[in-house]
């Protein structure tokens, strides 16, 4: 299970950029915008969280567990080239993600 940890930001010339705090680069932690899915959308802010998070893990914000429903990372054309803009995962509560589970079973039964 991961836990979100605190983030240093600062103004760039090109703009608002996010970093993870030092003990946090030097475990390989990464910000990723997270929101949860579940209507209405909504903004839980910048977290960092290792790079390798894949769907269906779980993760802890502010004490509640969430599980991770999408990792999205998102690029754009600057200069002819690719470069990351941003980093996001869409999350779920576990007991919604957990709900959802179990329905789209029984749909497919049926």
């Amino acid at each position: 299970m991961a836990m979100a940890s605190n983030l240093a930001a600062y103004q760039k010339s090109q703009g608002f950029r996010v970093l993870c705090r030092k003990k946090d680069r030097e475990r390989d932690h990464h910000p990723y915008k997270v929101i949860e899915i579940t209507p209405p959308p909504k903004n839980l802010g910048i977290r960092c969280f290792p790079s390798n998070l894949q769907c269906g893990e779980s993760v802890t914000i502010e004490g509640q567990a969430y599980t991770i429903s999408a990792v999205t990372h998102r690029y754009q054309l600057r200069k002819g080239k690719y470069e990351p803009s941003e980093k996001r995962l869409d999350v779920l509560s576990t007991g919604r993600y957990i709900l959802n589970l179990y329905l789209e079973n029984l749909l497919e039964q049926s």
